[in-house]
């Protein structure tokens, strides 16, 4: 069984930074890709950032770049994200995913991901 956990979010007022994290336990996470996501309230869950199983294919949404920073440490299987000038408009609950996507342009794709954390929330203030 695959577990994604979390963590890293809060409050921050706009311009500040978090950084988020996930580990995974129950698989080696180098045989994955990881991905986050976020879902702000009434929105679809949208792509934000991903990183293949090495971490040497790195893809951003357009909202994030050059702001956010996606990394993995595949002897601590875990990924982060490090999310700098926030903005109000980034509140949302973020999730962490592994994928073992075949394709790089299904990186961005909610659907090509297995596993999911629960979310962490981040609320940005203005």
């Amino acid at each position: 069984q695959v577990q994604l956990v979390e963590s890293g979010g809060g409050l921050v007022q706009a311009g500040g930074s978090l950084r988020l994290s996930c580990v995974i336990s129950g698989r080696t996470f180098s045989n994955y890709h990881g991905g986050w996501f976020r879902q702000a309230p009434g929105k679809e869950r949208e792509f934000v950032a991903a990183i293949n199983w090495n971490g040497d294919r790195i893809y951003y949404a357009d909202s994030v770049k050059g702001r956010f920073t996606i990394s993995r440490d595949n002897v601590e299987n875990a990924v982060y994200l490090q999310m700098s000038s926030l903005k109000p408009e980034d509140t949302a609950v973020y999730y962490c995913a592994a994928s073992r996507w075949m394709s790089d342009v299904r990186a961005y794709d909610v659907g090509a991901y297995n596993y999911w954390g629960q979310g962490t929330q981040v609320t940005v203030s203005s």
